[in-house]
């Protein structure tokens, strides 16, 4: 049902404004083994070079949030490492066994069947977040917004809603998770981008809800002077600059803010190429209306064939899933008994 598609994309000049000093880099990550902080390929134009399709499915099953046993440590032992590998081969075993669609034999109605899933985890990492050191958010504050349970619309919050608005941005194809950058993270299919490069901009496709950025890239802006988007949008709006070898990305404004973010929030993803085959990624996350700090997830994007293809995303194939249950709870509104 997908099919091949290629963007072609231009944008015009960009007004540089200003950025607070960040003190998470890409030093951890390049001291892994395999990583060659010396690569330093780069366009014809002169930036270093990001292009080609990349992936973050390798930090697949790793924890948002580090378990307590490892305590300020961001990577397994060689033990850990082993058990890990060993739990996700007994996972990949379970979940992508061959099923009888028809007979209805799957572990659950709202589960991918086994040629839908995609993932192949390899991270040595035990956690996403990185900053701060302990691998645990950062306390919220009392005027934060509440984190409530989804009521519907989730594969684990049931069907069917009242109203399309009580569905997540996910379900209603708008995009992946609960908002920008959630993107980046890898869920159980579709983990996959493609970077293009022209002089003054950088394009990044994610195939997860076939969202396209096309990010402006300019001079370093000047420290801690104001800078805030007037149009809000699913994605923000972003401005990027490079220092030394690594793509620092700002972006702000954003219309559904994650993780239940105030308005305010902004994101700074630093994007460092360390080797031939990996770009070292991480987005510190600055909101003092909903966090008492600072924070920084990172993750590893491993490069693919040139040619793997970034497909469209069809999601509910023109939205008649959404239509289709909206039908359904305005039936089971009209059965006897329904309240």
């Amino acid at each position: 049902m997908t099919s091949r598609i290629t963007r072609t994309v231009t944008a015009g000049a960009f007004a540089i404004a200003a950025l607070m000093p960040l003190a998470w880099s890409t030093r951890g990550a390049a001291a892994q083994p395999g990583r060659d902080a010396t690569w330093t390929a780069r366009t014809p134009w002169g930036d270093f070079d990001l292009q080609g399709e990349w992936t973050s499915e390798g930090e697949y099953g790793v924890p948002l949030e580090r378990p307590s046993q490892y305590g300020t440590r961001q990577f397994l032992t060689d033990a850990e490492y082993e058990k890990r590998i060993d739990d996700v081969r007994l996972r990949d075993e379970r979940d992508l066994a061959r099923v009888d669609v028809l007979a209805g034999k799957v572990e659950g109605p709202n589960a991918p069947i086994p040629h839908w899933r995609e993932y192949n985890t390899t991270s040595r990492r035990t956690s996403l977040v990185v900053e701060p050191a302990d691998g645990r958010l950062p306390a919220r504050t009392p005027q934060a917004k509440r984190l409530l349970p989804q009521r519907c619309g989730t594969l684990q919050g049931g069907e069917p809603c009242d109203s399309y608005e009580d569905y997540g941005l996910g379900v209603r194809c708008i995009v992946h998770g609960g908002g920008f950058p959630d993107a980046m993270f890898p869920a159980v299919y579709n983990a996959n981008f493609r970077f293009l490069q022209s002089p003054g901009n950088i394009v990044i496709t994610y195939e997860l809800i076939h969202d396209t950025r096309v990010i402006p890239i300019g001079v370093a802006p000047a420290p801690n002077a104001p800078w805030k988007p007037s149009v809000p949008s699913y994605m923000g709006t972003a401005r990027g600059w490079w220092e030394g070898t690594t793509l620092v990305v700002e972006s702000s404004g954003f219309k559904a803010a994650t993780r239940g973010a105030s308005e305010q929030l902004r994101l700074i993803e630093r994007f460092t190429r360390t080797s031939r085959d990996t770009i070292a990624y991480g987005v510190t996350f600055i909101d003092p209306a909903t966090w008492t700090s600072a924070w920084t997830a990172a993750l590893d994007l491993k490069k693919r064939p040139d040619d793997a293809g970034v497909f469209e995303y069809a999601c509910h194939e023109g939205n008649y899933g959404l239509e289709h249950m909206l039908t359904v709870s305005r039936m089971l509104d009209r059965a006897p008994g329904r309240k």
